[in-house]
């Protein structure tokens, strides 16, 4: 199959759209005010406000460049419950302090919309903001052309996976995850990286014959398939044939090089640095898995700062078709909040997966099997302390986007910021509505 022709990376924006920004970045800096001030009043008369579609925004692509789109996401309302508490009670109060609110510039009125029937539900107390449905139209082309790469490019899959390939859903998912992709190009850039990245995550780690045994060699040469290798010329053959060896490294060496091919340098150097970190988190665990040892919970929550979604949302620029420039994307305060957000993703994984990895054989170190163990709690309350670890993690995610879009006047870090927070709600969906991988606990 040929690779699409992609437009160039833009880093430009319209003269109009600058000034948008910094009239909402005005009503963002009293907004924060506000907040300040209110920090103290009761939990239950804040309201969690979901970002947007990239369609109304003024960091967006023009309305033009962009497909119909479903009704806007919509506000959940935190619940109203009287007097203080703790473990349950406390979350389903919704949250509190700084950060609940976000980079919300304006109010909006309109109500959640409603979850299908058999979609799943979310989990009690969880703070995340609804999205929409993702656009069915191209759900289903990224569905169709994800399973010919797949089975035609690079053999990914025997016959008898087919069903958890399909069941996966990753069409949906990555729709749901970039709204402002301007095409379905686009949208393949991240989805052939997303499939990628999970079979190395389960063809090297996890239950498709994984191992901690020797995977620190086969993360290394698979990395070689996203970081070339420069060798002796009598040696280069050896090196090349090998990315061809096995399914994960096909999978990463035919996803980068369409990436690559649509990404600036920047960009494609910046991806190839988050992959080493999730190929390091890799490791930790695996270290752990070897010597069965249960981390210390702040051990555990370092290595998910590696090993985690990163790099899925690191590309939101590219996928949006612009580029979010080296030094920009590089500061400091951006990385944080980048941090923080894959963080808070990667515990809403632990947190929808739970019941499945206690089913599956082995020991799954997830963040409440951790908590339970070196905290001595029971499962459900170690499941409810991990529910508010990602509600912190999610409300500082949110202050500190808003501070840097303050502190960083720049309609390209703002539109980064729409799209990792983008990245971020698309990301719960997904887990809370495919309901053939997760189902919930019986804890409420």
């Amino acid at each position: 199959m040929p690779v699409p022709e992609l437009p160039l990376p833009r880093s430009d924006v319209p003269e109009t759209v600058a000034r948008v920004a910094s009239s909402a970045l005005g009503a963002a800096e009293a907004h924060t005010q506000e907040t300040s001030a209110a920090v103290g009043t009761p939990s239950g008369a804040y309201t969690l406000l979901t970002w947007p579609r990239p369609a109304g925004l003024p960091f967006g692509p023009s309305p033009t460049a962009l497909p119909p789109t479903a009704p806007p996401a919509t506000d959940v309302q935190a619940a109203e419950a009287p007097g203080p508490g703790t473990g349950l009670e406390r979350l389903l109060r919704g949250p509190h302090g700084l950060g609940t609110t976000g980079l919300r510039l304006t109010p909006r009125e309109e109500p959640a919309p409603p979850v299908a029937a058999g979609e799943g539900r979310p989990i009690p107390g969880l703070y995340h903001h609804r999205i929409a449905e993702p656009d069915p139209e191209r759900v289903e082309e990224v569905s169709r052309r994800i399973k010919a790469w797949a089975l035609d490019e690079v053999s990914l899959y025997p016959e008898e996976w087919e069903e958890q390939f399909d069941g996966f859903s990753v069409g949906r998912y990555m729709v749901g995850c970039h709204p402002d992709a301007p095409t379905v190009d686009h949208l393949m850039l991240a989805t052939r990286l997303m499939v990628a990245e999970n079979a190395v995550d389960d063809c090297y780690c996890e239950d498709h014959g994984g191992s901690p045994i020797g995977l620190g060699e086969r993360l290394l040469l698979a990395h070689t398939a996203l970081d070339p290798l420069y060798t002796a010329r009598e040696y280069q053959p050896g090196w090349a044939a090998s990315l061809h060896a096995d399914a994960p490294r096909r999978a990463y060496r035919s996803a980068m090089d369409y990436f690559v091919r649509a990404a600036g340098p920047s960009q494609a150097d910046r991806l190839r640095h988050d992959m080493a970190r999730l190929h390091l988190g890799y490791l930790a665990e695996a270290a752990w898995a070897q010597q069965d040892q249960v981390p210390e919970v702040w051990e555990y929550l370092a290595m998910r700062q590696f090993n985690n979604f990163r790099p899925c949302p690191t590309i939101t620029d590219t996928v949006g078709g612009y580029e979010l420039p080296a030094d920009l994307h590089a500061r400091a305060d951006v990385q944080k909040v980048i941090a923080l957000a894959s963080n808070a993703t990667t515990i809403v994984n632990d947190l929808y997966s739970y019941t499945k990895e206690l089913e599956a054989p082995g020991r799954h170190l997830n963040l409440p099997v951790v908590i339970a163990e070196r905290e001595g709690l029971s499962d459900k309350d170690a499941y409810l302390k991990s529910v508010e670890v990602h509600n912190e993690l999610m409300h500082d995610f949110e202050t500190e986007a808003a501070a840097l879009t303050a502190a960083c006047p720049v309609p390209s870090v703002a539109r980064f910021l729409r799209g990792v927070a983008a990245w971020v709600d698309g990301n719960h969906h997904w887990h809370q509505s495919n309901t053939y991988r997760y189902s919930l606990p019986n804890f409420w």
